[in-house]
Formats: C-alpha cells, sequence, structure tokens
C-alpha cells in the first residue's frame, strides 16, 4: 500500500503564450501545432482530444520532458525556436523565458476570474497559471515494514539514518519538481540549515531520478519504501 504522508508546498503549471501567435496561423487541412510540455505522458491524449473537439483541424505535436530539460531545451532554440506553445511548464521556467523575450502576451477567455498570483502582472499576460500540485512524501507501508520502518512526520525526518538507502527524489538539474524541493527547504530552513538539511538527506538517498512524478511511480512498485514527489501521484 502507498499513501501520501506530509506535504509542503504548492507547485505551479502555467500556460506560455505562445511562441508564434496561435491566432496567426493560416488556416489549412490539418495545421500542425509543436506544444512543449511537461505535463504527465498519460494525460496528453486526453487533452488532444478535448482540444481537438473544438479544433479538428489542428494536429498536436507533443514535446513532452521534465521542466528543467524542456526549459533548457528552449533557451537552447532561442534563435531557431521550434516551439509554437508552450503548456504545462512551470512558472519558474516561464518567468525565465519572459526575461529573455520569448514569449508573445496573450490573455485567454476568462482570465479575470483567474486569483491574481496565478497570472503574469503584464497585460496582456506573457502567462497564465493551469493548475497546481502539493508536493508530498510516497511511503509504501508494505515493502517499509520489510524494513522495519516507520512512517516520517516531518522534512527532517528524512535525515534519520535509519532510512539510509531507502529514499528516492527527483534531481533538481532536471525536475522542476526537485528544482521546487531545494527552493522550498531553502525559504523553509533559511540559507545555511538547508543546505545543511540537503546534506542530511543526501545521506539517505538510493537515487536521483530524471522525473519528478518517478519517486512516487517507484514507490508503488515497490522498489523503494520512500519516494519525494508530488501528490498527484500520491493519490
Amino acid at each position: 500500500m502507498v499513501k501520501s504522508t506530509f506535504s509542503k508546498f504548492v507547485t505551479g503549471f502555467a500556460v506560455g503564450a505562445t511562441m508564434i501567435a496561435f491566432s496567426g496561423l493560416p488556416a489549412q487541412a490539418e495545421t500542425e501545432l509543436t506544444v512543449y510540455t511537461a505535463v504527465e505522458a498519460e494525460d496528453l491524449k486526453r487533452y488532444a482530444e478535448m482540444f481537438n473537439a473544438d479544433h479538428p483541424d489542428i494536429k498536436i505535436k507533443w514535446v513532452r520532458d521534465s521542466t528543467g530539460i524542456v526549459t533548457a531545451k528552449l533557451l537552447a532554440e532561442k534563435d531557431n525556436p521550434q516551439a509554437d506553445v508552450v503548456w504545462g511548464l512551470a512558472a519558474t521556467s516561464l518567468l525565465l523565458l519572459k526575461t529573455e523575450g520569448m514569449l508573445e502576451a496573450y490573455a485567454p477567455a476568462g482570465v479575470e476570474k483567474l486569483d491574481p498570483k496565478f497570472v503574469d502582472k503584464s497585460n496582456p499576460p506573457a502567462w497564465v497559471g493551469m493548475d497546481a500540485w502539493v508536493a508530498s512524501v510516497c511511503y509504501n507501508t508494505v515493502e517499509a515494514a520489510k524494513a522495519n520502518l516507520t512512517p516520517p512526520k516531518t522534512w527532517k525526518d528524512l535525515t534519520d539514518p535509519k532510512y539510509k538507502g531507502h529514499v528516492i527524489m527527483p534531481n533538481p538539474n532536471s525536475s522542476g519538481t526537485g528544482f521546487l524541493d531545494v527552493s522550498s527547504w531553502l525559504q523553509m530552513f533559511g540559507k545555511d540549515g538547508g543546505w545543511s538539511y540537503m546534506d542530511g538527506l543526501h545521506a539517505n538517498i538510493a537515487r536521483y531520478t530524471h522525473s519528478g512524478s518517478k519517486p512516487c511511480k517507484l514507490a508503488a512498485a515497490g522498489e523503494i519504501p520512500i519516494g519525494v514527489s508530488f501528490a498527484f501521484r500520491g493519490a
């Protein structure tokens, strides 16, 4: 059995305004729209089906990877952009893309109904939030029992030596979830306390994953007792 234990912060996915104005796409039999995204791969088909119900003449070409990889790809392609739309990427990445002048502002219908903190302050906005997730720890009770572990109750509990080799978390170099873990711990514990905490946690990490959702998947599969991920995967 896998259960989500404590949570810590809300991560955000946002919609970047089109890299090439969507409204300017030519009308033809079928238009291909290249969309860069970090949304979970298994959800993309459902989103495409809903989009195509209203736009049957547009074919979506997904380019999907973890947040850090997608962001690096976009920056590398700055002078020769390949993406038409950035959709489902961390707001921290879109802030960077905006600074680099890579986004075309766009105000979607109903944007005024959103909480202002989920919308870029420019008018029209360069990006608009689409959802948010609560990060959490996924704990496999069956595998933990085999290792005689008890559930951690706080983030600092994960530095206990008894969890050595029993924890997996996302690599902050590639994963937006991992990056926000690091950012949040530094905010929660302060600069010195945050790095000290991560040194202690690192000693217990079995390995780091490329993907932010992978730790919970691995915990659910029984490959590790504890996975640091986000609550969507722990549900």
